[in-house]
């Protein structure tokens, strides 16, 4: 490499309507990124499918515009607007015959310019090799996962467009009528007449109304199961397992009662019931229909980094949830409505004291929540609290980054003037999106991701 300079008035192809002829030179000026190369074109002959040799026999400006970004014809010299570290390693294959990739070159970055300069990719050291395409390959998975998320958004999105809203919208609804339908389901009237194998008029319209949900569920899941390319990733997914978890007890629980009972039975809800017969296995299947109220998560941001925190936060969660883990079977709580009472009423220090804990865990986990945070605040609470308020900002500054990039607008971290908050937008499958920003490249769990 060696410096060159030509004359001031120089005309340049960009800015004539010229015609003129290039003469044929032994030696070749070209200018990548603002640094100049001087070597002879014979140096081409060993990789004639190279742009610079294309570069060589063209014969006209109009030729030589194809291969290049502009031409000074007085002093012969080609400019590239490339990547002038990446082309230092390209002009000495040329020299030398040998391609290594430097410590401080991006890969992906080294195999577009290959790509653009006409280099065989295959010409490059193996360990060298190995290395680039590993790279790769990473990031061209990453934005096939990139494409087919937003082939999906349609469904995947709350508020991609009008249909999709009314679609989260309706998901939303058959999610919290579920869970109120689960919470009545517990009072001790309607436990009483399960175990009796009766059923009121009352208990045939609660089924009703979960088998309404759950043929709504089932939908749901079938559609983005449809929509999913890669099935084995969608099925893997976390909240995919969640409504897996969610609707099966219910499809077990109709087939073991079909078994028994004729279909007038079952849509009356009369009969003796098998789910007594089995016991607790499927009375904890049953149980596991708490987790449809995680389906709002792929609605809700704070869901999502509630998941998130609970994820991160393990050691601290399990010990508050030690004392629920070793509570004693004589129990003053007959139905959830009742323990969101007695919770609710703790929590406020009113305390009537008609409902209370008898186990000793029990009591000591109802002193603390009276205590209002002397424990649970200033200890594990400081710790979780830090860890949602990092996550919340992560999910958000993602979220922020992907309603710019659909508008064609520069992504600044502390730049929100204009930027209209909607947590669903953060919302993320497993089967293809990776999270960009620094902090959640470093912080978000693989695999958990909505």
């Amino acid at each position: 490499m060696q410096p060159f300079s030509c004359g001031r008035g120089a005309g340049l192809l960009r800015g004539r309507d010229t015609s003129w002829f290039v003469d044929p030179s032994l030696r070749a000026l070209i200018n990548v990124g603002g640094i100049r190369y001087a070597f002879p074109w014979s140096t081409l002959e060993d990789f004639p499918q190279s742009r610079l040799s294309h570069l060589h026999s063209c014969s006209t400006l109009r030729e030589i515009a194809e291969f290049c970004d502009d031409y000074d014809p007085l002093c012969h010299e080609f400019f590239f607007d490339r990547d002038p570290l990446a082309f230092q390693m390209i002009f000495n294959f040329l020299g030398r015959g040998k391609l290594r990739v430097l410590q401080d070159v991006c890969n992906v970055a080294l195999h577009t310019e290959l790509l653009y300069w006409g280099i065989d990719v295959g010409q490059m050291a193996p360990c060298c090799h190995h290395r680039m395409m590993c790279s790769v390959d990473e990031v061209v998975q990453h934005q096939r996962k990139e494409e087919e998320w937003r082939e999906r958004r349609r469904v995947m999105r709350a508020n991609a467009e009008q249909g999709s809203k009314v679609f989260a919208f309706m998901s939303v609804m058959m999610v919290v009528v579920t869970v109120v339908s689960l919470c009545i389901s517990t009072m001790p009237d309607q436990q009483q007449q399960e175990s009796m194998g009766e059923c009121s008029q009352k208990c045939r319209n609660m089924f009703l109304v979960e088998s309404i949900c759950v043929a709504w569920f089932t939908l749901e899941f079938l559609v983005r199961f449809f929509h999913a390319q890669s099935k084995l990733e969608f099925i893997q997914g976390p909240l995919n397992i969640t409504d897996i978890a969610a609707i099966l007890p219910y499809y077990v629980s109709l087939f073991l009662e079909f078994k028994d009972e004729t279909v007038h039975d079952i849509v009356a809800g009369a009969g003796k019931s098998t789910l007594d017969k089995l016991g607790l296995i499927l009375r904890v299947m049953r149980a596991l229909r708490i987790m449809y109220v995680m389906k709002l998560a792929r609605h809700s941001m704070g869901l999502q980094t509630l998941g998130l925190t609970m994820q991160r936060s393990v050691t601290d969660f399990g010990l508050l949830l030690l004392f629920i883990c070793v509570a004693t079977p004589q129990l003053m709580f007959s139905s959830i409505p009742a323990s969101y009472w007695w919770s609710i009423i703790s929590v406020t220090t009113v305390g009537y004291g008609d409902m209370v804990p008898r186990s000793i865990p029990g009591q000591v986990g109802a002193l603390i929540i009276i205590l209002a945070g002397i424990l649970i605040l200033s200890f594990p609470s400081t710790s979780i609290f830090h860890t949602f308020n990092r996550t919340y900002n992560e999910l958000k500054e993602e979220h922020k980054r992907l309603w710019k990039e659909e508008r064609g607008l520069p992504f600044l971290l502390d730049d929100s003037s204009y930027f209209p908050f909607s947590p669903s937008l953060a919302h993320r499958h497993i089967t293809g999106m990776a999270v960009h920003s620094p902090a959640a490249r470093t912080t978000l769990p693989s695999g958990y991701i909505f």
